[in-house]
């Protein structure tokens, strides 16, 4: 039998979060508009594993809503937009006092660094550090570049959140 394992997909909103999920479920890239709400989909990873990801709305607010979503979450998919660095310091904060929820608790945290593929993309040293990263030693956590528009890095990222998992 299949392990159905729930990943939140999460973020500030622009950050690529519907557009990455579309393309991840239809190899399509899709035009979106912002979530209201959340929206689901089914990854199957391998013969043995699925991932249930929740991909939801990132504006401000929608953000306190985000708690409701996260009964039997295994991972948290960070999404920020690396062409936008204005915005970091804002990214950082959300993720603090999201992370600081009890739910969340040594659950694995996957950063994904979207937009890569603009020129004016900040580095993924330069995100860790502005999100403040290496002060998350209580949990794993990985951080990759992806462009959503692209289709690259995403199937990647997802394998690799496969693996924190089970790694937790």
């Amino acid at each position: 039998m299949k392990a159905v394992i729930q990943v939140i997909l999460m973020g500030l909103d622009s950050a690529g979060k519907s557009t990455l999920l579309a393309r991840l479920l239809t190899g399509k890239v899709v035009k979106t508009s912002p979530t209201v709400g959340f929206n689901v989909g089914t990854l199957d990873l391998d013969k043995k594993t699925s991932l249930t990801v929740w991909d939801i709305g990132g504006q401000k607010s929608m953000r306190p809503n985000w708690r409701y979503y996260l009964d039997d979450c295994k991972a948290l998919v960070f999404v920020v937009d690396s062409s936008d660095p204005s915005r970091l310091p804002e990214a950082q904060k959300v993720l603090k006092k999201f992370l600081s929820d009890e739910k969340l608790r040594g659950v694995p945290l996957m950063v994904l660094a979207n937009k890569k593929d603009l020129p004016n993309s900040v580095t993924i040293r330069e995100i860790s550090n502005q999100l403040d990263l290496p002060s998350y030693s209580d949990r794993l956590w990985e951080i990759q570049a992806c462009s959503a528009l692209k289709g690259l890095g995403l199937q990647q990222a997802f394998i690799s959140v496969s693996k924190l998992i089970k790694k937790s």
